[in-house]
């Protein structure tokens, strides 16, 4: 399996970030990147450097002014030479309204980033970028004939907005990698079994029937992102029909994922996909810091067996994952198991 990967994704490295209610150590780390490759390169895989296809691909999918935002935003902030962190980390929220752009780059972060789970640093555009463009060289490995091909994509991305960050994510790869096989594919399914619900990708696509979009995912009362991945939120106009939330009740174990994961691909099934973007994500695993749905490493194998087994052309996109001692193990474990 052909799999993509640029070391500037490494010069992402946050310091800190705030969440309900405390600032926190990050766990959206390089390390987790080095594990990931560990794991290719036991199974004797090394990854690719992913080709520069520019902007034009993320444009596809974010806003304009966001992604102006994400490139300046940094040196904007640093360049008040105000007693501020030395990351851009906003203290107000005004996503997707108000002014903003003409009011300073404080006005312009309470616009664009989405929650305080993702400060941007000096290369955090820089590492989004390159890690967008992994996710881009995987669907044109599978729209060039590849049966799978994948995208070690860091930081991750389902969480990141048409128009701002949030969830440790800044360009929304498996959204980006889902429109960019749109250009050779009429029906594309993203299936995300990543930890947490992916509002970034659901937002995108809700109100297109031609983006199939299904996510198992922790319950989000109370659990990031908390207002969207409920279960009766099945798409808009076009879209209807084309968005399905399966929540799982925390504390879940693997019979009630693969219950889900059954759910989802049966109606994959009757969507009958040209491609799928698979957003994968290991914060499932019973030890993970985030974790409210409890798999065991054997488990991934299972999962890699059922989805493989499909026969779909896949890119598969990772997303998180966060306990570093298993997380090659877990990865290994799925690929190993991958048919095809």
């Amino acid at each position: 399996m052909q799999s993509f990967f640029d070391d500037t994704q490494q010069l992402h490295h946050p310091q800190s970030y705030f969440s309900r209610g405390q600032m926190r150590r990050p766990q959206e780390v390089p390390e987790r990147s080095q594990a990931i490759l560990q794991a290719l390169s036991a199974m004797g895989w090394s990854a690719t450097v992913p080709p520069d296809q520019g902007w034009g691909p993320i444009a596809a999918v974010h806003d304009s002014d966001y992604v102006a935002f994400l490139k300046c935003a940094h040196a904007d902030w640093l360049a008040t030479g105000e007693d501020w962190g030395s990351e851009v980390m906003s203290n107000i929220y005004r996503v997707g309204s108000g002014r903003g752009a003409d009011m300073g780059i404080l006005a312009r972060a309470a616009r664009h980033l989405a929650d305080g789970s993702c400060p941007v640093g000096p290369e955090t555009a820089n590492s989004a970028y390159a890690g967008a463009q992994s996710a881009i060289a995987a669907a044109d490995a599978v729209a060039q004939g590849e049966r799978a091909a994948f995208a070690v994509c860091r930081p991750p991305g389902h969480h990141a907005r048409r128009d701002a960050a949030g969830g440790f994510c800044y360009l929304n790869n498996a959204a980006i990698a889902a429109q960019r096989l749109r250009e050779t594919c009429q029906r594309v399914l993203i299936l995300d079994v990543d930890l947490h619900h992916g509002q970034g990708i659901q937002e995108i696509f809700y109100h297109r029937a031609d983006v199939h979009y299904i996510s198992i995912h922790g319950d989000p009362v109370n659990f990031y992102p908390v207002v969207t991945g409920h279960a009766d939120e099945c798409g808009e106009g076009e879209g209807l029909g084309y968005n399905l939330n399966l929540p799982l009740p925390h504390g879940s174990e693997a019979p009630a994922f693969f219950a889900a994961l059954d759910r989802a691909l049966a109606a994959a099934v009757q969507f009958a996909p040209d491609a799928v973007v698979l957003a994968l994500g290991f914060d499932t695993y019973r030890e993970d810091p985030q974790a409210k749905i409890a798999l065991d490493t054997h488990d991934y194998g299972v999962m890699a067996e059922r989805i493989s087994n499909c026969g779909w052309p896949t890119a598969i996109v990772l997303e998180g994952g966060y306990h570093l001692p298993t997380l090659a193990l877990n990865t290994e474990t799925f690929f190993s198991h991958w048919k095809g």
